[in-house]
Protein backbone atom coordinates (compact mmCIF):
# COMPACT_ATOMS: atom_id res chain seq x y z
CA UNK A 1 0.00 0.00 0.00
CA UNK A 2 1.35 3.38 -1.27
CA UNK A 3 -0.47 5.79 0.73
CA UNK A 4 -0.87 6.68 4.43
CA UNK A 5 0.26 3.84 6.45
CA UNK A 6 -2.38 1.74 8.65
CA UNK A 7 -1.75 0.32 12.00
CA UNK A 8 -3.58 -2.13 14.17
CA UNK A 9 -4.25 -0.53 17.71
CA UNK A 10 -6.68 -2.45 19.36
CA UNK A 11 -8.20 -5.93 19.21
CA UNK A 12 -11.49 -7.19 20.45
CA UNK A 13 -12.42 -10.69 20.33
CA UNK A 14 -15.66 -13.27 21.73
CA UNK A 15 -15.08 -16.41 20.76
CA UNK A 16 -15.94 -19.68 22.59
CA UNK A 17 -12.31 -20.45 23.82
CA UNK A 18 -11.96 -16.80 25.18
CA UNK A 19 -13.36 -13.28 25.28
CA UNK A 20 -10.70 -10.94 24.30
CA UNK A 21 -7.05 -11.13 22.96
CA UNK A 22 -5.04 -12.09 25.73
CA UNK A 23 -7.10 -15.03 27.29
CA UNK A 24 -7.76 -16.45 23.82
CA UNK A 25 -4.33 -16.44 23.06
CA UNK A 26 -3.36 -17.91 26.50
CA UNK A 27 -6.10 -20.82 25.38
CA UNK A 28 -4.87 -20.80 21.84
CA UNK A 29 -1.64 -21.32 23.20
CA UNK A 30 -2.12 -24.34 25.76
CA UNK A 31 -4.45 -26.50 22.77
CA UNK A 32 -8.12 -25.04 24.52
CA UNK A 33 -11.08 -25.80 22.73
CA UNK A 34 -14.75 -24.79 23.76
CA UNK A 35 -16.70 -26.47 21.15
CA UNK A 36 -19.17 -28.72 23.07
CA UNK A 37 -22.93 -30.20 22.93
CA UNK A 38 -24.91 -27.25 22.37
CA UNK A 39 -27.67 -26.89 25.19
CA UNK A 40 -29.05 -23.44 24.36
CA UNK A 41 -31.34 -25.91 22.48
CA UNK A 42 -32.46 -29.44 21.96
CA UNK A 43 -29.80 -30.62 18.95
CA UNK A 44 -30.79 -34.33 19.56
CA UNK A 45 -32.80 -34.13 16.11
CA UNK A 46 -29.71 -33.46 14.22
CA UNK A 47 -26.95 -35.52 12.73
CA UNK A 48 -24.64 -32.85 14.33
CA UNK A 49 -24.89 -31.77 17.58
CA UNK A 50 -22.10 -29.97 18.55
CA UNK A 51 -21.17 -26.08 18.40
CA UNK A 52 -18.56 -23.44 19.39
CA UNK A 53 -21.34 -22.17 22.10
CA UNK A 54 -20.73 -19.03 24.07
CA UNK A 55 -22.01 -19.99 27.72
CA UNK A 56 -23.51 -16.75 29.75
CA UNK A 57 -22.57 -13.89 27.41
CA UNK A 58 -24.50 -10.63 26.95
CA UNK A 59 -23.38 -7.75 25.78
CA UNK A 60 -24.92 -5.39 28.45
CA UNK A 61 -21.48 -5.78 30.46
CA UNK A 62 -20.10 -3.85 27.45
CA UNK A 63 -23.17 -1.56 26.98
CA UNK A 64 -23.11 1.70 28.60
CA UNK A 65 -25.71 2.25 31.20
CA UNK A 66 -27.62 4.73 28.92
CA UNK A 67 -27.81 2.20 26.11
CA UNK A 68 -28.75 -0.68 28.07
CA UNK A 69 -32.18 -1.28 27.35
CA UNK A 70 -31.38 -1.50 23.78
CA UNK A 71 -29.59 -4.72 24.14
CA UNK A 72 -33.04 -6.13 24.33
CA UNK A 73 -33.60 -5.27 20.67
CA UNK A 74 -30.50 -6.81 19.83
CA UNK A 75 -29.86 -10.04 17.96
CA UNK A 76 -26.80 -12.25 19.13
CA UNK A 77 -24.94 -11.13 16.35
CA UNK A 78 -25.54 -7.81 17.40
CA UNK A 79 -24.63 -8.34 20.77
CA UNK A 80 -21.46 -9.78 20.10
CA UNK A 81 -20.26 -7.02 17.14
CA UNK A 82 -20.87 -4.53 20.38
CA UNK A 83 -18.89 -6.45 22.50
CA UNK A 84 -16.05 -6.79 20.81
CA UNK A 85 -16.04 -3.22 20.01
CA UNK A 86 -16.12 -2.33 23.57
CA UNK A 87 -12.69 -4.80 23.85
CA UNK A 88 -11.15 -3.09 20.74
CA UNK A 89 -11.83 0.47 21.70
CA UNK A 90 -10.78 0.28 25.12
CA UNK A 91 -7.56 -2.51 23.93
CA UNK A 92 -6.63 0.81 21.90
CA UNK A 93 -7.17 3.67 24.71
CA UNK A 94 -9.32 5.65 22.59
CA UNK A 95 -12.11 7.04 24.91
CA UNK A 96 -15.31 6.92 22.45
CA UNK A 97 -18.43 8.94 24.00
CA UNK A 98 -19.93 4.86 24.86
CA UNK A 99 -16.48 4.81 26.80
CA UNK A 100 -16.69 8.39 29.17
CA UNK A 101 -18.85 10.88 27.25
CA UNK A 102 -16.76 13.89 29.12
CA UNK A 103 -13.53 12.91 28.12
CA UNK A 104 -13.91 11.73 24.64
CA UNK A 105 -10.93 11.66 22.38
CA UNK A 106 -11.36 11.16 18.76
CA UNK A 107 -12.85 13.20 16.25
CA UNK A 108 -16.43 11.64 15.45
CA UNK A 109 -16.13 12.68 12.03
CA UNK A 110 -13.23 10.82 10.97
CA UNK A 111 -13.87 7.76 12.82
CA UNK A 112 -15.26 4.89 10.28
CA UNK A 113 -16.87 1.71 10.55
CA UNK A 114 -16.59 -1.82 8.27
CA UNK A 115 -18.13 -4.53 9.90
CA UNK A 116 -19.21 -7.57 8.29
CA UNK A 117 -22.34 -9.56 9.08
CA UNK A 118 -24.12 -13.02 8.10
CA UNK A 119 -27.65 -14.49 7.71
CA UNK A 120 -29.29 -13.44 11.18
CA UNK A 121 -31.89 -16.14 11.83
CA UNK A 122 -34.86 -14.76 14.11
CA UNK A 123 -36.05 -16.35 17.20
CA UNK A 124 -38.03 -19.30 16.35
CA UNK A 125 -40.34 -18.88 19.57
CA UNK A 126 -40.39 -15.20 19.22
CA UNK A 127 -41.60 -15.68 15.68
CA UNK A 128 -44.01 -18.90 16.78
CA UNK A 129 -46.30 -16.77 18.58
CA UNK A 130 -46.78 -14.60 15.98
CA UNK A 131 -47.40 -17.44 13.46
CA UNK A 132 -49.66 -19.65 16.06
CA UNK A 133 -52.06 -16.87 15.68
CA UNK A 134 -52.15 -16.57 12.24
CA UNK A 135 -53.27 -20.01 11.06
CA UNK A 136 -56.58 -20.79 10.35
CA UNK A 137 -57.93 -24.31 9.91
CA UNK A 138 -54.80 -25.54 10.02
CA UNK A 139 -53.40 -23.61 7.25
CA UNK A 140 -51.70 -20.34 7.37
CA UNK A 141 -53.80 -17.29 6.49
CA UNK A 142 -52.06 -14.50 5.44
CA UNK A 143 -54.84 -12.04 6.00
CA UNK A 144 -54.85 -13.25 9.18
CA UNK A 145 -51.10 -12.64 9.96
CA UNK A 146 -51.73 -8.97 8.49
CA UNK A 147 -54.56 -8.43 10.60
CA UNK A 148 -53.39 -10.46 14.12
CA UNK A 149 -50.23 -12.21 13.72
CA UNK A 150 -48.12 -9.30 13.41
CA UNK A 151 -49.36 -7.67 16.57
CA UNK A 152 -48.14 -10.01 18.11
CA UNK A 153 -43.88 -8.99 17.33
CA UNK A 154 -42.62 -6.01 18.81
CA UNK A 155 -41.96 -2.86 16.46
CA UNK A 156 -39.16 -3.04 16.49
CA UNK A 157 -38.58 -6.69 15.93
CA UNK A 158 -36.97 -6.54 12.03
CA UNK A 159 -34.35 -4.26 13.16
CA UNK A 160 -32.81 -7.19 15.20
CA UNK A 161 -32.27 -9.53 12.58
CA UNK A 162 -31.28 -7.00 9.26
CA UNK A 163 -27.24 -7.33 8.71
CA UNK A 164 -26.20 -3.15 8.70
CA UNK A 165 -27.59 -3.21 12.48
CA UNK A 166 -24.20 -4.58 13.75
CA UNK A 167 -22.38 -1.86 12.38
CA UNK A 168 -25.46 0.61 13.71
CA UNK A 169 -25.39 -0.13 17.26
CA UNK A 170 -22.08 0.09 17.60
CA UNK A 171 -21.28 3.41 15.71
CA UNK A 172 -24.32 4.98 17.46
CA UNK A 173 -22.51 3.53 20.46
CA UNK A 174 -19.48 5.13 20.06
CA UNK A 175 -20.17 8.39 18.31
CA UNK A 176 -18.70 7.05 15.20
CA UNK A 177 -20.14 9.36 12.05
CA UNK A 178 -17.45 8.66 9.10
CA UNK A 179 -17.90 6.25 6.25
CA UNK A 180 -19.47 3.03 7.14
CA UNK A 181 -20.60 -0.07 5.43
CA UNK A 182 -21.52 -3.80 6.10
CA UNK A 183 -20.30 -6.76 4.13
CA UNK A 184 -22.10 -10.16 4.20
CA UNK A 185 -19.82 -12.28 2.31
CA UNK A 186 -19.45 -15.21 4.51
CA UNK A 187 -16.18 -16.45 5.43
CA UNK A 188 -14.56 -13.61 3.79
CA UNK A 189 -16.72 -10.87 5.35
CA UNK A 190 -13.95 -10.18 7.83
CA UNK A 191 -11.55 -9.95 6.01
CA UNK A 192 -13.17 -8.10 3.45
CA UNK A 193 -14.21 -5.28 5.85
CA UNK A 194 -10.65 -4.90 7.24
CA UNK A 195 -9.13 -4.36 3.93
CA UNK A 196 -11.64 -2.19 2.87
CA UNK A 197 -11.74 -0.03 5.92
CA UNK A 198 -7.34 -0.08 5.64
CA UNK A 199 -8.17 1.55 2.08
CA UNK A 200 -10.37 4.02 3.49
CA UNK A 201 -8.19 5.44 6.00
CA UNK A 202 -5.06 4.95 3.41
CA UNK A 203 -6.78 7.59 1.04
CA UNK A 204 -7.61 9.93 3.92
CA UNK A 205 -10.98 9.61 4.18
CA UNK A 206 -11.43 8.73 8.01
CA UNK A 207 -8.30 8.66 10.62
CA UNK A 208 -10.04 5.88 12.50
CA UNK A 209 -11.70 2.72 11.93
CA UNK A 210 -13.60 0.10 13.36
CA UNK A 211 -13.23 -2.98 11.44
CA UNK A 212 -13.90 -7.11 11.55
CA UNK A 213 -16.96 -9.23 11.83
CA UNK A 214 -19.60 -10.94 13.70
CA UNK A 215 -22.08 -14.01 13.99
CA UNK A 216 -23.72 -16.83 15.58
CA UNK A 217 -24.77 -19.85 13.75
CA UNK A 218 -25.81 -21.61 16.69
CA UNK A 219 -29.45 -21.89 15.95
CA UNK A 220 -32.15 -24.49 14.43
CA UNK A 221 -32.26 -22.82 11.62
CA UNK A 222 -28.20 -22.23 11.16
CA UNK A 223 -27.57 -25.92 12.09
CA UNK A 224 -30.33 -27.01 9.76
CA UNK A 225 -28.72 -25.07 7.24
CA UNK A 226 -25.20 -26.00 7.32
CA UNK A 227 -26.34 -29.70 7.46
CA UNK A 228 -27.98 -29.74 4.11
CA UNK A 229 -24.87 -28.05 2.30
CA UNK A 230 -23.36 -31.73 3.35
CA UNK A 231 -20.89 -29.06 5.31
CA UNK A 232 -21.03 -30.37 8.78
CA UNK A 233 -18.85 -33.19 11.01
CA UNK A 234 -21.53 -35.97 11.89
CA UNK A 235 -19.26 -38.07 13.78
CA UNK A 236 -17.74 -36.19 16.51
CA UNK A 237 -20.45 -35.97 18.50
CA UNK A 238 -19.26 -37.98 21.28
CA UNK A 239 -16.29 -36.46 21.52
CA UNK A 240 -17.41 -32.52 20.55
CA UNK A 241 -13.46 -31.54 21.45
CA UNK A 242 -11.51 -33.01 19.00
CA UNK A 243 -14.43 -33.18 16.01
CA UNK A 244 -12.83 -30.22 14.34
CA UNK A 245 -9.88 -30.97 12.63
CA UNK A 246 -9.00 -28.90 9.89
CA UNK A 247 -6.22 -30.05 7.53
CA UNK A 248 -5.96 -33.17 9.27
CA UNK A 249 -6.13 -36.37 7.62
CA UNK A 250 -8.89 -37.48 9.42
CA UNK A 251 -11.33 -33.94 8.72
CA UNK A 252 -14.75 -35.06 8.38
CA UNK A 253 -16.39 -31.27 8.24
CA UNK A 254 -16.84 -28.14 9.72
CA UNK A 255 -18.52 -27.05 13.38
CA UNK A 256 -20.50 -24.42 14.00
CA UNK A 257 -19.59 -21.12 16.30
CA UNK A 258 -20.60 -17.63 17.16
CA UNK A 259 -18.61 -14.84 17.91
CA UNK A 260 -16.57 -12.33 16.15
CA UNK A 261 -13.47 -9.60 15.99
CA UNK A 262 -13.37 -5.90 15.84
CA UNK A 263 -9.90 -4.43 15.44
CA UNK A 264 -9.35 -0.13 15.36
CA UNK A 265 -7.54 0.46 12.50
CA UNK A 266 -6.07 3.87 12.89
CA UNK A 267 -3.39 6.17 10.79
CA UNK A 268 -0.07 5.44 11.84
CA UNK A 269 0.90 9.04 12.20
CA UNK A 270 -1.83 10.03 14.83
CA UNK A 271 -0.85 6.45 16.75
CA UNK A 272 2.33 7.74 16.76
CA UNK A 273 0.96 11.00 18.17
CA UNK A 274 -1.04 9.58 21.06
CA UNK A 275 1.59 6.79 21.73
CA UNK A 276 -0.67 4.20 21.08
CA UNK A 277 0.56 0.55 21.15
CA UNK A 278 0.90 -0.85 17.47
CA UNK A 279 0.35 -4.42 17.25
CA UNK A 280 0.78 -4.73 13.69
CA UNK A 281 0.45 -2.54 9.80
CA UNK A 282 -2.23 -3.34 6.81
CA UNK A 283 0.62 -4.32 4.19
CA UNK A 284 -1.52 -5.95 1.60
CA UNK A 285 -5.15 -6.38 0.64
CA UNK A 286 -7.02 -7.85 -2.15
CA UNK A 287 -10.42 -9.86 -2.84
CA UNK A 288 -11.39 -11.73 -5.40
CA UNK A 289 -14.47 -13.94 -6.75
CA UNK A 290 -14.84 -17.39 -8.22
CA UNK A 291 -18.26 -17.00 -10.26
CA UNK A 292 -18.47 -21.07 -10.11
CA UNK A 293 -18.38 -20.71 -6.14
CA UNK A 294 -22.10 -20.02 -6.36
CA UNK A 295 -22.66 -23.63 -6.96
CA UNK A 296 -22.29 -25.40 -4.01
CA UNK A 297 -22.53 -28.57 -5.31
CA UNK A 298 -18.88 -28.38 -7.22
CA UNK A 299 -16.03 -28.36 -4.98
CA UNK A 300 -14.27 -25.24 -4.60
CA UNK A 301 -10.82 -25.37 -7.10
CA UNK A 302 -9.29 -22.07 -5.27
CA UNK A 303 -8.18 -20.25 -8.23
CA UNK A 304 -9.81 -17.14 -7.23
CA UNK A 305 -8.42 -17.10 -3.63
CA UNK A 306 -4.99 -18.13 -5.06
CA UNK A 307 -5.11 -14.74 -6.96
CA UNK A 308 -6.26 -13.03 -3.93
CA UNK A 309 -3.24 -13.94 -2.23
CA UNK A 310 -0.87 -13.17 -5.65
CA UNK A 311 -2.58 -9.74 -5.74
CA UNK A 312 -2.23 -8.82 -1.82
CA UNK A 313 1.64 -9.89 -1.61
CA UNK A 314 2.23 -7.57 -4.68
CA UNK A 315 0.14 -5.05 -2.82
CA UNK A 316 2.49 -5.36 0.24
CA UNK A 317 5.52 -5.58 -2.16
CA UNK A 318 6.77 -8.75 -0.38
CA UNK A 319 7.97 -12.03 -2.16
CA UNK A 320 6.21 -15.35 -1.85
CA UNK A 321 9.07 -16.48 0.26
CA UNK A 322 8.85 -13.59 2.87
CA UNK A 323 5.70 -14.84 4.18
CA UNK A 324 6.59 -16.25 7.83
CA UNK A 325 3.15 -17.62 8.79
CA UNK A 326 0.02 -18.07 7.48
CA UNK A 327 -3.37 -18.51 9.09
CA UNK A 328 -6.02 -20.14 6.51
CA UNK A 329 -9.43 -20.01 7.58
CA UNK A 330 -9.73 -23.70 7.33
CA UNK A 331 -13.10 -24.91 7.75
CA UNK A 332 -12.15 -28.54 8.34
CA UNK A 333 -14.48 -29.46 5.45
CA UNK A 334 -11.81 -31.75 3.52
CA UNK A 335 -12.96 -30.23 -0.51
CA UNK A 336 -12.73 -26.60 0.97
CA UNK A 337 -9.64 -27.28 3.08
CA UNK A 338 -7.71 -28.85 0.13
CA UNK A 339 -9.19 -25.86 -2.21
CA UNK A 340 -7.56 -23.31 -0.02
CA UNK A 341 -4.08 -25.34 0.47
CA UNK A 342 -4.23 -25.37 -3.26
CA UNK A 343 -4.79 -21.93 -3.87
CA UNK A 344 -1.74 -21.41 -1.06
CA UNK A 345 0.28 -23.62 -3.73
CA UNK A 346 -0.33 -22.08 -6.34
CA UNK A 347 0.54 -18.68 -4.85
CA UNK A 348 3.65 -19.41 -2.85
CA UNK A 349 5.38 -21.89 -4.58
CA UNK A 350 7.32 -23.56 -2.79
CA UNK A 351 7.68 -22.11 -0.08
CA UNK A 352 4.03 -22.96 0.43
CA UNK A 353 5.11 -26.12 2.40
CA UNK A 354 7.61 -25.27 4.61
CA UNK A 355 6.04 -21.72 6.08
CA UNK A 356 4.20 -22.03 9.48
CA UNK A 357 0.50 -22.42 9.43
CA UNK A 358 -1.89 -21.92 12.20
CA UNK A 359 -5.25 -22.85 12.18
CA UNK A 360 -8.20 -21.74 14.30
CA UNK A 361 -11.75 -23.29 13.84
CA UNK A 362 -10.69 -26.30 15.59
CA UNK A 363 -10.83 -24.36 19.04
CA UNK A 364 -13.97 -22.42 18.67
CA UNK A 365 -15.96 -23.80 15.67
CA UNK A 366 -16.57 -21.74 12.36
CA UNK A 367 -17.77 -18.18 13.34
CA UNK A 368 -18.29 -17.67 9.44
CA UNK A 369 -18.42 -13.80 9.15
CA UNK A 370 -17.06 -13.36 12.29
CA UNK A 371 -14.10 -15.59 11.45
CA UNK A 372 -11.54 -13.24 9.52
CA UNK A 373 -11.28 -10.51 11.89
CA UNK A 374 -10.37 -13.33 14.86
CA UNK A 375 -7.81 -14.59 12.56
CA UNK A 376 -6.34 -11.20 11.58
CA UNK A 377 -6.62 -10.35 15.45
CA UNK A 378 -4.32 -13.46 16.14
CA UNK A 379 -2.22 -13.20 13.78
CA UNK A 380 -1.54 -9.54 14.64
CA UNK A 381 -1.01 -11.06 18.28
CA UNK A 382 1.42 -13.29 16.57
CA UNK A 383 3.53 -10.98 15.17
CA UNK A 384 3.45 -8.95 18.24
CA UNK A 385 4.97 -11.38 20.89
CA UNK A 386 6.51 -13.04 17.74
CA UNK A 387 5.20 -16.39 18.90
CA UNK A 388 2.73 -18.80 17.29
CA UNK A 389 0.21 -20.94 18.65
CA UNK A 390 -0.16 -24.34 17.85
CA UNK A 391 -3.37 -25.88 15.99
CA UNK A 392 -6.07 -27.89 17.95
CA UNK A 393 -6.66 -31.40 16.82
CA UNK A 394 -3.92 -31.75 14.30
CA UNK A 395 -2.11 -35.02 14.23
CA UNK A 396 -1.86 -36.49 11.30
CA UNK A 397 -1.43 -34.29 8.02
CA UNK A 398 -3.36 -34.70 5.02
CA UNK A 399 -0.99 -35.53 2.60
CA UNK A 400 -3.13 -33.93 -0.22
CA UNK A 401 -3.11 -30.69 1.48
CA UNK A 402 0.87 -30.75 2.23
CA UNK A 403 0.62 -27.75 4.47
CA UNK A 404 3.39 -26.86 7.72
CA UNK A 405 0.84 -26.58 10.48
CA UNK A 406 2.25 -25.63 13.89
CA UNK A 407 1.67 -28.56 16.18
CA UNK A 408 3.45 -26.72 19.46
CA UNK A 409 4.05 -23.67 20.58
CA UNK A 410 6.46 -22.16 18.60
CA UNK A 411 8.81 -18.38 19.40
CA UNK A 412 10.67 -17.54 15.89
CA UNK A 413 10.87 -14.28 14.03
CA UNK A 414 7.86 -13.04 12.19
CA UNK A 415 7.96 -10.43 9.56
CA UNK A 416 4.84 -10.88 7.62
CA UNK A 417 1.55 -12.68 8.11
CA UNK A 418 -0.74 -13.89 5.59
CA UNK A 419 -4.74 -14.39 6.43
CA UNK A 420 -6.72 -16.09 3.52
CA UNK A 421 -10.35 -16.94 3.04
CA UNK A 422 -13.07 -17.86 1.06
CA UNK A 423 -16.58 -18.55 0.66
CA UNK A 424 -20.01 -20.15 -0.40
CA UNK A 425 -20.51 -18.10 -3.23
CA UNK A 426 -16.84 -18.05 -4.40
CA UNK A 427 -15.68 -14.11 -2.64
CA UNK A 428 -12.01 -14.72 -1.94
CA UNK A 429 -9.99 -12.71 0.34
CA UNK A 430 -6.11 -12.47 1.79
CA UNK A 431 -4.85 -9.83 3.89
CA UNK A 432 -1.23 -9.63 4.73
CA UNK A 433 0.36 -8.35 7.73
CA UNK A 434 3.63 -6.64 8.69
CA UNK A 435 5.15 -6.62 11.99
CA UNK A 436 4.99 -3.22 13.89
CA UNK A 437 9.01 -2.03 14.16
Amino acid sequence: MNERRVAITGLGVVTASGIGIEELFENLSRKHTGIKRIDTFDPSGFPCQIAGQLDGFSARKYTPKSYRKAVKVMARDIEIAVAAADLAIRDAGIITRGIDEQNVNIDSARFGSNIGAGLMCTDLDELGIAVNTSVTDGNFDFKKWGREGMENLTPLWLLKYLPNMLACHVTIIHGAKGPSNTITCGEASGHLAVGEASRVIARGSVDVSIAGGAESKVNPLNLLRQNLLGRLTTTGNDNPTQACRPFDADHSGTVIGEGGGLLILEEHDRAIERGAQMYAEIAGFAARCDPDGVDYLNPPTGSALARAIEVALDDARIAPEQVDLIIPHGSAVPAEDLAEARAIHQALGEHARNVPVCTLTGSYGNLFAGAGAVALAVAAMALYKQTIPPAVNFQTPDEACNLNVIRELTRREINYALCTASSIGGQCAAVVLKRYQ
